[in-house]
């Protein structure tokens, strides 16, 4: 069966609830007409390089698919009917990436960043207080 990877953009004012519901929806869809989704990354609200139907803001998901072209072309079709889903893109692969993609790589890093700054100033605040005052 052909590979593909999916990424979907969700209007910024659904609930991560609701965004988990279409995943699941989608995933159905998927396998209900003999396919599989292999990896989903739900990137997060991220900004838009320009306003789609008056959004600035928009939730990011990916699929790794395992389907039949016609599997593919109904999500699709799915897709366009749904309000809520402002632009979606289906592209052939040769291969499946295993590992997590770029977007998940760069929101890791930039996790242990903020964790790396958060302990670095609360080991100095103890100390601050304390500067100049004897014993």
């Amino acid at each position: 069966m052909p590979l593909y990877e999916h990424i979907f953009m969700a209007r910024q004012d659904v609930t991560p609830q609701q965004v988990e519901a279409m995943v699941d929806q989608y995933k159905g869809v998927i396998e209900q007409n003999g396919g599989s989704v292999d990896k989903t990354e739900m990137w997060g609200v991220k900004s838009l390089a320009y306003r789609i139907k008056k959004n600035r803001k928009a939730h990011f998901t990916m699929f790794n698919l395992n389907a039949p072209a016609p599997a593919v072309a109904e999500m699709e079709r799915q897709m366009r009917i749904n309000e809520d889903i402002l632009r979606f893109m289906t592209i052939k692969v040769e291969e499946l990436e295993t590992e997590p993609s770029v977007m998940m790589q760069k929101r890791d890093r930039d996790e242990r960043k903020d964790r790396e700054r958060r302990e670095r100033d609360t080991d100095g605040v103890g100390f601050a207080g304390n500067e100049g005052e004897e014993a």
